[in-house]
């Protein structure tokens, strides 16, 4: 089990890395974007595994708060700029798909 100040440095420690991946993201850096993904999730699942079921008090648990929100701002802007261009790739690949198929089913044009 972690104490707070433990608890409190990990998740400093995945807010430093939305940080990172925020700032791959608006590079258009998708492999280290995926990189850096891979690695925060081992911190939130050693942060899950570990973090006591006390809740945590005083300014140790208003510096929880703060870091979990940038956290998720960073988040909510890695999705908004990430979005758009997932959505073109599944546009892509439907298509690259469709033409498969019609390829299939009538033949390779002459």
């Amino acid at each position: 089990m972690m104490d707070s100040q433990e608890v409190i440095s990990l998740y400093e420690t995945v807010a430093g890395i939305t940080d990172k991946m925020l700032a791959a993201a608006r590079n258009g850096d998708w492999e280290e974007l995926i990189a850096l993904e891979a690695h925060c999730a081992s911190h939130v699942a050693t942060l899950k595994a570990g973090e006591p079921p006390v809740p945590l008090t005083g300014t140790v648990r208003e510096r929880k708060v703060q870091i979990i929100q940038k956290i998720l701002s960073d988040d909510r802007e890695i999705r908004n700029i990430t979005q758009p261009w997932m959505e073109n790739l599944s546009s892509l690949m439907s298509s690259v798909g469709t033409e498969r198929k019609l390829s299939h089913t009538y033949g390779a044009p002459r």
